[in-house]
């Protein structure tokens, strides 16, 4: 018995050891899980805001066509009605699809600044599908459209934690318009 006790710190000492060992391996184990876990949903919600903004692009892009002679000294080449009809559908399409997936992925923020993003898109499309006149001031309209789209790219940013200062574009649209002469009040 005088052995056992004398061997008892050290056999302790072990068992302690062990247990701590294998607490510090799964503690290491289940933060090295979520570090994986976050890159891998980080990497699906960049796919998620980079598809939105390709597939709302390219709709915007389409509208910009469509109504490129309601935009006098317009850089965007025209495009057939009912081409543009059809394109834009087929657009359409590709954004419910990658709306989707923005709503299951993308933050609050991001999908907030989406939908305003949509909403000015939408307002474009519609002057291009006839279904509303166009306004006087349709360089407005457009301007807000690319406000918008920098309010998406700055949340999106924000979101994935992507530093390196602002990327804006629509000062430096909004000053490309401004510098154009007066009876070319158009956008891109």
């Amino acid at each position: 018995m005088g052995t056992l006790l004398t061997q008892l710190p050290a056999l302790l000492g072990v068992l302690l050891g062990t247990l701590g060992t294998i607490l510090a391996t799964s503690l290491a184990d289940r933060a090295r899980w979520r570090r994986g876990q976050n890159v891998r949903w980080d990497e699906r919600r960049l796919d998620a805001y980079v598809d939105y903004a390709h597939a709302l692009k390219e709709s915007h892009a389409v509208a910009l066509r469509m109504t490129a002679d309601l935009r006098p000294g317009s850089h965007s080449h025209p495009i057939d009605h009912d081409e543009g009809l059809t394109r834009l559908a087929e657009a359409d399409a590709r954004r419910t699809i990658a709306w989707e997936n923005l709503l299951l992925l993308g933050d609050e923020a991001t999908v907030a600044a989406a939908a305003a993003w949509r909403d000015g898109v939408w307002q474009v499309e519609r002057l291009a599908r006839r279904v509303v006149p166009a306004p006087p001031d349709i360089a407005e309209v457009l301007m807000r459209v690319n406000e918008a789209r920098d309010g998406y790219y700055r949340a999106a940013r924000q979101s994935l934690g992507v530093r390196g200062g602002s990327v804006e574009q629509s000062a430096v649209l909004r000053q490309a318009l401004l510098d154009r002469p007066a009876s070319a009040p158009g956008s891109r």
